[in-house]
């Protein structure tokens, strides 16, 4: 729905902040998660994927506690189930990563949100959606499970990415996105 092709100049410049910065910090050279990161910095361009998810009645869900609360009703194996919890995990680690100081506005005592641990949540949302791991997810699966297993590091990666690219405030991101 909102999956930005990898040709794309967005994607290709969130690509080489991702690739240089996962290198540079941590020494991780991993294309298939790189490409993940590039993937969810480019949906999340859009204002509409970041809340994509809505309730019965067609509201948006701004919450992770209110995501949380649809899977209830959905059946357990149901691709439903995964592209919800998979969003869950991108929106924990969006905000976590790239936007930390929201997460102040987010979990504020009056939000449903202010008993959610967005890391602890964000790890829970990757690992169940990385139990899809039949056609047509098996290619992603073990990606959601490094997500889950290493949500902080990539977290961390996520900020220093955002640090890159507002060093080039004037350069083309910050002319795409707004931060020049």
């Amino acid at each position: 729905m909102w999956e930005t092709p990898l040709d794309h100049p967005l994607r290709r410049l969130f690509a080489g902040y991702a690739e240089c910065t996962f290198q540079q910090t941590f020494g991780v050279a991993d294309p298939p998660l790189i490409d993940y990161l590039s993937g969810l910095l480019s949906r999340f361009v859009h204002a509409d994927a970041i809340h994509r998810l809505k309730d019965a009645a067609g509201r948006r869900l701004e919450q992770v506690a209110d995501m949380v609360a649809e899977t209830v009703d959905l059946p357990a194996g149901g691709r439903g189930t995964r592209e919800i919890h998979r969003h869950i995990g991108d929106f924990a680690l969006f905000w976590t990563g790239v936007y930390p100081e929201a997460l102040k506005h987010f979990r504020a005592v009056l939000q449903k949100d202010f008993f959610i641990d967005y890391c602890n949540q964000g790890k829970r949302s990757y690992f169940l959606a990385s139990q899809f791991d039949q056609e047509p997810y098996r290619e992603e699966a073990p990606v959601l499970r490094r997500l889950a297993d290493e949500f902080e590091m990539c977290a961390f990666g996520l900020t220093k990415v955002r640090e890159e690219w507002e060093k080039d405030r004037g350069g083309p991101i910050g002319r795409v996105i707004g931060v020049s």
